[in-house]
């Protein structure tokens, strides 16, 4: 007769109602429960600090709350009763990143690697969740020192760049001829293949404890310390799906086939190495290499990097408004530095405080391809007798920067909207008066330019400045009605993309003739009403189109449908435009109709539909039929 184990059966009352407890039998999660060790902390106690070394161990909250910490104690995320934390660090077998301290008196629940191995990475089901975790925590946003927020889960899913040329030999051929082989190509394995299929591995670790000590003799074949049968998987391989594959065997080393078994060819080795190099080369290692450069040509190659980093996570079908708040993220990171090496390089700094403007795309954060660069600066007023001498420092530091962002890779605006243009280097009251003019004068030119102009951010310098323009524009705009209703004009001057026989409109001369305009005709139709609409119920601080439409539906729930539909479009929209111009090495802009799928162009008139249904619902709303 088995003696209850009274601890065990509590702690098997709580854990089976969260996953990815829940998913294992009860026998399973019983021999889980009687080696959970149960920890009590009081409030402010610490259960492990930043850069101590990962225990054995992940664990679960039982009651009270744990805050996790990064340096200068940020709070990044509270973990309340049934959370887990410390897996993350257990996979990564390294330092613990963060410091986990208690919120309040608590009892958390830890529990060893081994079981871990034994009974939640073997179950399917708690697996799958293990993996979705890594992708779906909204909370794991990593915050830089100095800005731009990046989704540090992403990397977990994109796939691992592999070694694709393995080294293998047969299994005749001897021990000590392998180490030799390894030894020469500088490599830490050797695969044993039979017919090009992978039947067995040898490590450094196998020539250490069966050779070194004696157990074998070097004269004997690789077959007799292989490691057989190896674990195989299919070239899509991703960092999760590797890290759980590794612990869940304990190995260090991955096979990687034409198939993902072991009876088809093998196309590469996939080792622990692997995954810490990819780790160093995400966004946020590049973020901190950004921090780091002392060139502009060291940002340079970080924003090419970043450029690889975008294609890997379109790949993996990554959702384009991370992918695009990531190379947001990297691209203010490095204006950021660009400005700061800019005011270094002269020999005075700033006479006042200023503040450097991203405009356009890069304003709204949804810049992923390498385009010509919109920015510009604006200065705190100074004396009259000051102003000359002021605004030529700030248009000298302007054009070091403007040529610093072209060397990076972002060209120069053929339409010179750049900070080193006097037009766009003006004092905060020179702009909060050139905004007003386009607000009470809104003829076609001023209208061109609030539409470009509307659309800022701050990557640098002083945010009071902004958020007194801010203020100035929404303040005018309230004076001035009217003006919203030539804004919405100017919205529908570009109709719905498709022809009264729904046919895709395109370009009839010029040196796009035949193709279609992705960006006039789809995109910035719905860029602009946002835009209208955001500053119609007098919204700061959003810019992204798509937060935009996200906030409109909580405004107007009587429109929901029509403004998450208008999302889901432009996010479609800007993957396509993404894709087009990756697989193009151009803007992405104009494209071929002749090189689209069927199911391609199905896709792109469905997002058509959203921009009928927001201009209409903008006609409606600003009467415009009158002024039509």
């Amino acid at each position: 007769m088995r003696v209850m184990n009274t601890i065990a059966e509590r702690i098997y009352d709580f854990l089976k109602n969260y996953p990815p407890f829940e998913f294992l039998t009860r026998e399973q999660l019983f021999s889980v429960c009687e080696s959970v060790e149960v920890i009590y902390l009081v409030k402010d106690q610490i259960l492990f600090q930043i850069s101590e070394p990962v225990a054995e161990h992940f664990y679960v909250v039982r009651n009270g709350a744990l805050g996790l910490f990064r340096e200068q104690q940020a709070l990044v995320d509270q973990c309340d009763e049934g959370d887990i934390f410390g897996l993350r660090a257990l996979m990564r077998k390294d330092q613990y990143l963060l410091e986990a301290k208690a919120l309040e008196e608590s009892i958390v629940y830890s529990i060893s690697s081994a079981l871990l191995r034994d009974y939640i990475t073997t179950n399917t089901e708690a697996s799958q969740f293990l993996l979705s975790t890594f992708v779906s925590n909204s909370k794991g946003l990593v915050q830089g020192e100095e800005g731009g927020q990046l989704d540090s889960n992403i990397s977990d899913l994109q796939s691992v760049d592999y070694s694709k040329y393995p080294i293998a030999c047969g299994k005749e051929m001897t021990i000590q001829e392998a180490a030799l082989k390894m030894s020469t190509n500088r490599v830490g394995s050797i695969v044993i293949v039979e017919e090009d299929r992978p039947i067995g591995i040898i490590t450094d670790k196998d020539l250490r404890t069966k050779i070194a000590t004696g157990t074998h003799k070097i004269d004997e074949s690789v077959e007799a310390i292989m490691s057989s049968p190896v674990i195989t998987f299919p070239e899509s391989i991703s960092v999760a799906e590797a890290q759980i594959a590794m612990l869940r065997n304990r190995i260090t080393h991955l096979c990687i086939t034409k198939d993902g078994t072991d009876q088809s060819e093998l196309t590469g080795i996939l080792s622990e190495h692997d995954i810490v190099v990819l780790r160093e080369n995400n966004a946020s290692s590049l973020i901190k290499e950004v921090k780091r450069s002392k060139t502009v040509d060291d940002l340079k190659s970080v924003r090419q990097r970043a450029h690889l980093l975008m294609s890997q996570y379109l790949e993996q079908a990554i959702p384009i408004d991370f992918v695009s708040r990531i190379i947001s993220a990297i691209n203010d990171a490095i204006t950021d530095k660009l400005v700061c090496l800019a005011i270094d390089s002269k020999q005075e700094k700033p006479p006042v405080s200023f503040a450097w403007l991203t405009i356009g795309s890069q304003g709204r954060q949804e810049q992923l391809l390498l385009t010509d660069q919109d920015n510009a600066l604006v200065f705190a007023n100074v004396e009259k007798e000051l102003y000359e001498e002021t605004k030529a420092y700030f248009l000298d530091l302007a054009n070091s920067i403007n040529q610093g962002l072209e060397i990076v890779g972002f060209e120069l605006c053929p339409a010179q909207m750049m900070a080193n243009n006097p037009k766009w280097c003006l004092s905060l009251s020179e702009w909060q008066s050139q905004f007003k003019r386009w607000i009470t004068r809104p003829d076609q030119d001023n209208l061109m330019l609030s539409t470009i102009f509307f659309d800022y951010e701050c990557s640098y310098g002083d945010s009071e400045l902004v958020d007194q323009l801010s203020e100035h524009i929404f303040e005018s705009i309230e004076q001035h009605k009217i003006f919203l209703n030539f804004l919405g004009r100017n919205v529908l001057q570009n109709p719905p993309p498709l022809s009264f026989f729904r046919q895709f409109l395109v370009e009839h001369d010029g040196q796009h003739k035949d193709q279609f305009d992705l960006k006039a005709r789809a995109l910035m139709p719905l860029i602009d009403a946002a835009r209208l609409l955001i500053l119609y119920h007098n919204n700061k601080g959003i810019n992204n189109t798509k937060e935009r439409f996200e906030k409109l539906a909580e405004l107007e729930p009587q429109n929901k449908d029509i403004y998450l539909f208008c999302a889901e479009s432009f996010q479609q929209l800007l993957r396509f435009r993404t894709e087009q111009g990756l697989l193009n090495n151009d803007s992405g802009r104009f494209i071929n109709l002749a090189s689209l799928s069927k199911g391609d162009r199905l896709k792109l008139k469905r997002c058509f539909k959203a921009v009928k249904a927001i201009q209409e619902l903008i006609q409606t709303r600003f009467k415009l039929a009158q002024l039509m």
